[in-house]
């Protein structure tokens, strides 16, 4: 059973209809139980890293997930939901993650005054990969993905990097440590490249 966390953001569907597509029936709950049965756990997300962090506390969701996860469970995030993975976010505050890779979440910015980009960072744009990883069985170096996002992960070990972007300068867009997997861009959104990510994380042993 593939569970897709709902935890009152948006896109939920999309994501749902995205696994569909690849093959998959996924669960779309808000149970703690669903998580601790589940074989794989999504977790989406969009808007504010503190909104999101908020709707997993209220629903009591956030240590059951983080607990699973730290038991072997494989685990993807999904753009706020990739950035949850990690220790804190800095978006309007100082608010904890769920601590499964190390680093912090930062705003976009550009202070060198040669690439002043406007933020949130929107549209597609190029994934690189850095090592090799079953998240990118089948998708070609450079291949465009969808973004929106004004903050991004910056990860305390280079290892944990799979794959970076630029905007600006160069990001973490996909990044990895043993069963926690996440994705700074929509998968849902990014066409064939990001239905073969999910299908990789569905067929992945």
């Amino acid at each position: 059973m593939i569970v897709v966390v709902d935890f009152g953001a948006g896109n939920l569907r999309n994501v749902c209809k995205a696994l569909e597509h690849v093959g998959v029936q996924p669960v779309l709950t808000s149970d703690r139980h669903d998580l601790e049965h589940a074989d794989k756990i999504v977790l989406p997300g969009v808007g504010a890293f503190a909104d999101c962090l908020n709707g997993l506390q209220t629903r009591n969701l956030f240590e059951p997930l983080r607990q699973v996860a730290l038991g072997g469970r494989p685990l993807l995030g999904i753009c706020v939901g990739m950035q949850l993975l990690f220790e804190y976010g800095e978006e309007m505050g100082h608010w904890p993650g769920l601590g499964l890779l190390a680093g912090k979440v930062v705003r976009f910015q550009f202070n060198d005054g040669s690439a002043r980009l406007k933020v949130p960072h929107i549209g597609w744009n190029q994934v690189e990969p850095r090592r090799e990883h079953p998240l990118l069985r089948g998708v070609p170096a450079g291949s465009y993905a969808y973004f929106v996002h004004s903050y991004h992960p910056v990860a305390s070990e280079p290892g944990d990097v799979i794959a970076t972007t630029d905007y600006g300068y160069s990001f973490a867009s996909i990044v990895a440590r043993e069963n926690i997997w996440g994705i700074q861009f929509h998968p849902e959104k990014s066409q064939d490249v990001g239905l073969q990510m999910l299908r990789n994380f569905v067929e992945a042993d």
